[in-house]
């Protein structure tokens, strides 16, 4: 039985549940027996809930398909509205809000409980009954806990005649009974809602998103309405872009995209011909690049799979956004709303998590086995978001944050159990969308010559600069102005100079555009501070970033995003470091696209450009897990023939004794740009100082091509 034919039967088992919810939740639209506090948040969110049912009806009867784009525009604007704008500063799903009207700890478990209900909006566009009904009973199910405890202090009040329920506050329940509902709800539903998202991830037959896109009329913008999506200019400003480029250029951009991956395969030397399935991600608008692509993969023997990004609190990762996505309609409601499994995590339940995990990789082993990794088309140019620190937004415990790490650490091995890390690779790309600027176009265009440059002509140059590295003892980095940055980077000793090298040639395969050198630093010895004034990290803003490392480890760090200093340090701790107290520098990189770093001046869109594209314009350093985590026994070589050896450090060699101690789960590429850099240079063990960038330009002989763009700026 295909997935379809499952998912008819599920919804046929849920029928009856789903009747008798959804006439729950129409009483529960004109009743006022919770206590007074309550009544219109039970009330909003119902009549939310209801609007959901009244999508998933429309799509199951076809009705769907009659409405017009301005119906479809409306409705979608309806389903997003509570948190958009100013209309989110008086929204029970914003935890302020929530918590002034409601108590600050039943305002959080409310909040999070109407977070929870607004992740049914794609289920109602999937006609998935059985998890709105999840979802709807959940909600009842808190509603008649408020009603009961209503209904005992009507009847105390009664009976000791103190007066009339209008003078009182009424009864409200304790806040470990609703917090208990909603653990139980997670815990229970872990084996449907976490076992469904493992196999939309490795399973071809789970195609909404693919049938959409294959079968769809792609020059009538109403097809991006049927994701179940929220929609805006940026989505139908790409889709109507992409409709006034030629064919052959739609074409070139599925081409970079898929034989990046397909030669991601060959130079790390894994075998694509074993695997069957490809994880394509994207952000919708770029449907028309995307069919293509299907079609080159399935050339490949790669059936596709693409899922939708996690919104419910079982599933998805923080605020990140991992799978297909339309806008996000607020990220300060994503960012507030990242941690609400702190309102209930455990370790029982962390455990639940991983069984679940464990059994699903068990019965599907072979399927898992066939999984070839992502290919990543990401977009840019939204307005950078810095958040606000909110007080009532959840947060986690110290023993939270240690039972997360653990949770991403045994997870990531479970993964790497059944998708084993040395026989899957990724390809990664990114393209502009409307919101960068009038210029959008132009930079669109700018962008697509940027992701085709000669890799030729780049392997060469950087082969030249590798040479010279390969010499070296040490790197040093020296910032300029106000840049702050002054550190030497430890490299990695060759036995054989004539056949190993420190550093790899990356020119365009799984890091689409070209080019950079990277290595993984020795850790001891890498010591001093890494600065940078202003850069944009998994879509979050920071300014005045300050990193120090001592002995690879970062031991300090601060930014100059909030006033108060402790509220920068959380959150770097939080979205930098990913919950761990000290992280190491795992890559260390030298960019060399000078090309994409003077479209970006030329435009004045240096802090919209993704860090795929950012860390090609200056050196970069990411902290965390080393490129070849997981896959580090692979053999991989340049295309001059010499083997890289630079691919371990102290911590990832603590896999041969105890693998959970090896990884962090994370690796976060931060760019200092040339304008900031006034030296790098190699020192070798003589002392010798070769310098390669000095006050922003290459100098090192050999690489003054590399310069020609520059002149653009200075012209």
């Amino acid at each position: 039985m295909d997935r379809k034919e499952i998912q008819k039967e599920r919804n046929e088992q849920y029928k009856e549940r789903h009747v008798l919810a959804v006439g729950r939740l129409r009483g529960i639209v004109s009743e006022e027996t919770v206590s007074v506090p309550y009544v219109n948040y039970f009330q909003d969110v119902a009549l939310f809930l209801l609007e959901v049912e009244n999508v998933r009806r429309k799509v199951s009867s076809g009705e769907w398909e009659r409405y017009s784009l301005e119906e479809m525009h409306s409705l979608n604007e309806i389903l997003y509205s509570d948190i958009i704008g100013e209309r989110y500063e008086k929204s029970y799903a914003n935890p302020t809000f929530a918590a002034e009207k409601l108590g600050l700890d039943m305002g959080r478990l409310l909040c999070l409980l109407y977070a929870e209900m607004r992740s049914g909006i794609p289920y109602g566009f999937e006609d998935r009954m059985d998890y709105l009904t999840i979802l709807y009973e959940l909600f009842i199910e808190v509603y008649n806990c408020f009603e009961r405890a209503e209904e005992e202090c009507v009847k105390t009040a009664a009976g000791s005649r103190e007066g009339s329920r209008e003078d009182k506050k009424g009864g409200v329940p304790q806040v470990k009974e609703i917090r208990d509902i909603i653990y139980w709800y997670a815990s229970d539903y872990c084996d449907v809602f976490l076992a469904d998202r493992i196999m939309e991830q490795i399973d071809p037959d789970c195609s909404f998103a693919v049938d959409i896109i294959e079968h769809a009329d792609l020059e009538n913008d109403r097809y991006l309405y049927r994701f179940g999506e929220y929609i805006t200019e940026n989505e139908l400003g790409t889709a109507r872009h992409l409709r006034t480029l030629p064919e052959e250029t739609i074409r070139k951009m599925a081409d970079v995209y898929t034989e990046g991956y397909r030669i991601g395969f060959i130079n790390t030397g894994k075998d694509l011909s074993k695997k069957s399935v490809v994880n394509i991600r994207y952000t919708l608008g770029f449907e028309k690049v995307v069919r293509i692509a299907i079609d080159n993969f399935r050339e490949m023997g790669l059936k596709p799979v693409i899922y939708r990004a996690a919104s419910g609190v079982v599933t998805k990762r923080e605020h990140h956004k991992i799978g297909f996505c339309g806008a996000v309609a607020n990220w300060q409601y994503e960012y507030d709303h990242r941690q609400d499994q702190a309102l209930f995590m455990d370790k029982r339940y962390i455990e639940r998590r991983l069984e679940v995990m464990r059994t699903v990789y068990e019965q599907h082993r072979e399927l898992a086995a066939q999984f070839a990794g992502p290919a990543v088309m990401e977009t840019f140019g939204e307005k950078p978001f810095s958040p606000k620190a909110v007080s009532e937004a959840p947060s986690y415990t110290d023993e939270q944050r240690e039972l997360a790490l653990q949770y991403d650490s045994r997870s990531g091995q479970l993964t790497n159990e059944y998708i084993k890390g040395e026989e899957r690779s990724f390809t990664i790309v990114a393209y502009p969308i409307p919101e960068i600027g009038e210029k959008y176009p132009k930079i669109f265009d700018e962008v697509i010559k940027i992701n085709t440059l000669d890799a030729k002509v780049y392997e060469k140059v950087q082969q030249t600069m590798i040479d010279a590295l390969d010499q070296g003892e040490y790197v040093h980095v020296t910032g300029r102005g106000g840049n702050r940055t002054d550190i030497c980077i430890h490299l990695h000793a060759l036995k054989d100079p004539a056949k190993e090298t420190k550093f790899e040639n990356c020119v365009a395969d799984v890091n689409i555009p070209v080019g950079e050198v990277f290595t993984s630093p020795v850790l001891e010895g890498t010591n001093g501070v890494l600065h940078v004034s202003r850069v944009y990290l998994n879509g979050l803003e920071y300014n005045d970033l300050e990193l120090t490392f001592k002995d690879g480890m970062i031991t300090d760090y601060r930014c100059g995003n909030f006033q108060d200093e402790e509220q920068g340090r959380r959150y770097i701790y939080d979205n930098v470091l990913k919950n761990h107290e000290t992280l190491p520098l795992g890559e260390f990189a030298i960019g060399t696209n000078t090309t994409a770093y003077v479209a970006a001046k030329k435009y004045g869109i240096e802090n919209k450009m993704p860090i795929l594209i950012a860390e090609k314009t200056g050196p970069h350093f990411a902290v965390g897990d080393t490129c070849y985590s997981w896959s580090e026994e692979i053999r991989v070589y340049n295309p001059c023939g010499k083997e890289i050896v630079a691919k371990d450090n102290s911590i990832s060699l603590r896999r041969k004794e105890d693998v959970s101690k090896a990884y962090f789960n994370c690796h976060t590429d931060i760019t200092v740009p040339y304008e900031e850099l006034e030296e790098i240079s190699v020192v070798t063990n003589g002392g010798k100082h070769i310098i390669l960038i000095k006050d922003g330009k290459f100098v090192l002989p050999g690489t003054e091509l590399l310069n020609e763009p520059l002149r653009e700026l200075e012209q």
